[in-house]
């Protein structure tokens, strides 16, 4: 029987040159051999998001996440195997998890998993906004439904006090002073669901203090140089990789000297959390 190492690099191959299935089948070859390899499982997992497979990358992920609890490679697989079923909550939870791993080790797929931070805050807010709207054009035709009938009984009553229905011109008269009060009434709720629309539903421009003046995308993680400028931390790490100062100073600067800006970073939560459009600015 082959190695796992073995099946692992010519899985390893296959996968590089698009071969999924291939790549898949010697990943499962090589769990049998070695069912406790953590690598083995968040491999087969990403060849199995390539297929769309995604309840089965998502069962991968998690046995290895019972043998290593802070793979960030795990993480980051569950959040795109979540995002893909639409499980927002969790694609985000995950994926938030996989950029903590990501800053902890200076991980060179921060830029990455940055990004799919920002997406899954997104979608995820794409998600919950149309269920608002959704609701709220259930809401609007149950209101204007029964004011409907709250009109006709009106009629009906108006109709039975007058001579039970009689066509003489008072109780006619009457009748139609009473159904124009009500569509009148029926009128003006529909004015105030459509007055209430544009302001719910509009973009507001993103503040610059929320982007970052690398990328210019609205920031995750920001953090804060000896200068007092704030950066995300993903553009700033990158810039410093290739050259080692300040983007304003051009003083010398290296990674380590980079704080967290924690308030900073709490208000670009909040800002997300009602603007979660802002993520694809």
């Amino acid at each position: 029987m082959a190695k796992p190492t073995h099946l692992k690099e010519e899985g390893n191959r296959r996968f590089q040159a698009g071969d999924f299935v291939m790549a898949e089948a010697l990943y499962s070859q090589a769990l049998i051999v070695d069912p406790n390899n953590p690598a083995l499982y968040t491999n087969r997992a990403m060849a199995r998001l390539k297929m769309a497979q995604w309840d089965n990358a998502i069962a991968d992920c998690t046995e290895c996440l019972k043998l290593t609890p802070d793979s960030m490679k795990a993480h980051y697989s569950l959040s795109q195997a979540h995002l893909a079923l639409h499980a927002h909550d969790d694609a985000l939870r995950h994926a938030v998890r996989a950029h903590a791993l990501c800053v902890e080790r200076a991980d060179k797929s921060l830029a990455t998993i940055t990004t799919h931070v920002l997406r899954c805050k997104k979608d995820r807010w794409d998600d919950m906004e149309k269920r608002r709207l959704r609701e709220t054009a259930e809401l609007e035709a149950e209101v204007l439904d029964l004011l409907e009938r709250e009109r006709e009984q009106a009629v009906r009553e108006a109709a039975a006090a007058e001579g039970g229905g009689s066509d003489e011109g008072s109780s006619s008269s009457s009748r139609v002073e009473i159904e124009d009060e009500w569509r009148g009434k029926i009128e003006r709720m529909r004015r105030v669901f459509e007055k209430a629309r544009p302001r719910e539903e509009q973009r507001r421009k993103v503040p610059d203090w929320a982007i970052d003046d690398i990328s210019f995308c609205v920031m995750v993680d920001p953090v804060i140089t000896k200068t007092g400028k704030s950066y995300e931390r993903a553009s700033i790490v990158e810039h410093l990789r290739r050259q080692p100062n300040d983007p304003l100073t051009r003083e010398p600067l290296y990674p380590s000297e980079l704080r967290p800006n924690l308030d900073l970073r709490q208000a670009c939560e909040e800002f997300l959390q009602e603007n979660g459009w802002a993520a694809d600015w």
